[in-house]
């Protein structure tokens, strides 16, 4: 049989919930979305219920500590199908079982999870280091990104407290969100950029003293580059390519 969600966290918790309820044998979960018919498998489409996902999140919340609770959360975010099944059925699993359940990593869901949240922690910590902000006209401090995972909630915190002092909006294109700090608060904002300023190309809401600093730093990544230990290898390594657009160093 086949559950179909919305691909919310509440969508999928009371999927968990609805299998506790009815037991029909095994379940597999899905999103709703791009969904196929099949004419041998039975779905049924999960209507998502907050006080139905509070109560599973209770339990969870019981039986899972902080580490783990965060690794669930890391592997919703990777969006991808494979990683919704795998946390259904981790749920159901921690359910029927004995507390210390999850540290089992012979179980195929538990070993899952784990390198679907380690992806999605790697991804947040580049997303981290490689962020560059451009100032825009009104005292913005703004950057594009497009990263692998649903990452923006978890480098909250850490732009904040780095630069609470400022202004920023750091906007995700492919999934259509940002975050936007005000100097008090972030709050997630949606927005519909055209593709050329989503993709960083467009400067003329960037501040002019913008192309001076950025001339500035390539003079000093170029002064202090030595080309005879040049690496490429260990470089492309440690800053894979796909990251170069977010580095004004690497801009042409």
């Amino acid at each position: 049989m086949v559950y179909l969600f919305d691909r919310s966290l509440e969508g999928l918790l009371t999927s968990v919930f609805e299998w506790f309820e009815r037991r029909p044998g095994k379940v597999t979960l899905m999103p709703d979305v791009g969904h196929q018919p099949d004419a041998f498998m039975a779905f049924l489409t999960i209507q998502t219920s907050r006080e139905k996902a509070d109560r599973v999140l209770k339990g969870l919340l019981k039986r899972l500590d902080r580490a783990w609770l965060r690794k669930l959360y890391c592997c919703y975010l990777s969006e991808t199908p494979e990683a919704f099944n795998h946390i259904f059925q981790f749920c159901c699993y921690v359910f029927k079982n004995h507390v210390g359940a999850e540290k089992n990593y012979g179980d195929p869901h538990v070993l899952a999870i784990s390198k679907y949240a380690k992806s999605v922690e790697r991804e947040k910590h580049r997303m981290e280091a490689f962020i560059r902000f451009k100032e825009t006209k009104d005292r913005v401090f703004y950057c594009s990104i497009d990263p692998d995972f649903n990452v923006l909630p978890l480098i909250s915190k850490h732009f904040k407290d780095r630069y609470g002092d400022q202004q920023w909006l750091i906007y995700d294109h492919r999934r259509r969100y940002g975050l936007y700090y005000n100097l008090k608060t972030v709050e997630e904002i949606n927005m519909d950029f055209n593709n050329k300023l989503s993709s960083g190309s467009a400067v003329s809401f960037m501040d002019p003293k913008e192309v001076f600093y950025s001339t500035l730093w390539k003079d000093y990544f170029k002064s202090t580059n030595i080309i005879s230990r040049k690496n490429t290898k260990l470089h492309t390594k440690h800053v894979p390519k796909r990251y170069w657009r977010y580095l004004t160093e690497k801009e042409s």
